[in-house]
């Protein structure tokens, strides 16, 4: 494994980002976003939740660059930043299903 350092900015960016990342809320709605960039009512519809609360999930998002807003005509459309946040996001949650699954198993074998 590649020896890695960080910064105390980077160390502070980093945890800031998790700590976004720790409300449900906000995880749907970054998880809504991979793939084809989405408006707020749509992201609202697909996470059941008002257009107002996603709106606001989305400023925080931004100002930690992790999703990014494409002006279309009168619409905003929001989409993960890069392709390095789309891996952790994917990631994650292919661990969280193979975590489920593994413990899913477990409880069957006792």
């Amino acid at each position: 494994m590649p020896d890695i350092k960080l910064t105390e900015d980077q160390a502070v960016e980093l945890a800031e980002i998790f700590r976004l990342m720790g409300d449900g809320n906000r995880l749907r709605i970054a998880v809504a976003c991979l793939g084809d960039a989405l408006c707020v009512s749509d992201i609202a519809q697909r996470v059941d939740l008002s257009p107002s609360l996603v709106s606001h999930h989305l400023r925080l998002l931004r100002a930690a660059r992790f999703v990014k807003a494409e002006r279309r005509g009168k619409q905003v459309f929001y989409g993960v930043v890069d392709e390095h946040v789309e891996c952790v996001i994917r990631d994650m949650v292919g661990h969280v299903a193979e975590q489920r699954g593994g413990a899913e198993e477990e409880d069957d074998e006792r």
